[in-house]
């Protein structure tokens, strides 16, 4: 018997945070589409968007890149929305983000970079998590890309975007979604016993892993000559 999504409210902090389309300006997103016809250039910074929003600038490498997919893209062949669906079930997303985090993170990322919003609370985090373990990756995946909510805001043309501010944005100058790190969760690595550099106290002016000269190293020679100039 598989378990129903579970149900949660849709509260959040964000509520009190205007939308990017309330102060219109620099600020606005730019809306990529290929609904007038894109040109070649046109087309291929739509794909380097859609790149940049699923996997974002760090992870786009020669491995990343799907060919195929881009071909039928630009021959219109399959929709934005058939793109981003790919790229999020590729190899590639999945050993860069679902492998090497816990599925409470993947849920956040995945929310994030294909809703374009944060997730609502803890609650919604806790049901699509155990969703993922019921029904697996491409269920959830599927369930995003198909629900009312994408279709209302980004249709089958419009590459997904960031649509509403986050509070940190305001205060701490926070990094945008689709450019944000998928770390492992503090939660992984220590499930999975990997080291963590943790250094309490104050901060120190020297790296941890920084060490004595030794015999042949310049920085004895300079040293000398420091001590020798003071004399």
């Amino acid at each position: 018997m598989s378990i129903p999504l579970l149900k949660y409210s849709l509260s959040t902090q964000n509520q009190r945070v205007n939308g990017f389309e309330t102060f219109p300006g620099e600020e606005q997103p730019k809306i990529y589409t290929t609904d007038n016809l894109p040109t070649p250039a046109e087309m291929d910074e739509i794909i380097w968007v859609c790149y940049r929003q699923i996997f974002s600038e760090h992870q786009i490498l020669s491995s990343t890149r799907e060919p195929f997919l881009e071909s039928q893209l630009r021959f219109n062949q399959i929709k934005v929305r058939d793109f981003i669906k790919s790229l999020v079930l590729s190899d590639s997303f999945r050993y860069l983000n679902y492998n090497v985090n816990n599925n409470y993170r993947f849920v956040e990322i995945c929310i994030q970079r294909i809703l374009g919003r944060d997730i609502y609370n803890n609650r919604e985090k806790l049901a699509f998590s155990v969703l993922i373990a019921d029904k697996g990756l491409e269920f959830f995946v599927n369930l995003l890309i198909n629900s009312e909510e994408y279709i209302e805001n980004f249709g089958e043309t419009v590459v997904p975007y960031q649509r509403r501010r986050i509070i940190a944005q305001r205060t701490k100058g926070e990094v945008p979604f689709n450019l944000k790190t998928p770390r492992m969760s503090e939660g992984f690595l220590t499930k999975q016993n990997m080291p963590q550099l943790l250094w309490p106290g104050p901060v120190r002016r020297f790296r941890p892993q920084e060490q004595l000269p030794k015999s042949g190293d310049p920085a004895l020679f300079l040293t000398m000559v420091s001590e020798l100039s003071n004399i």
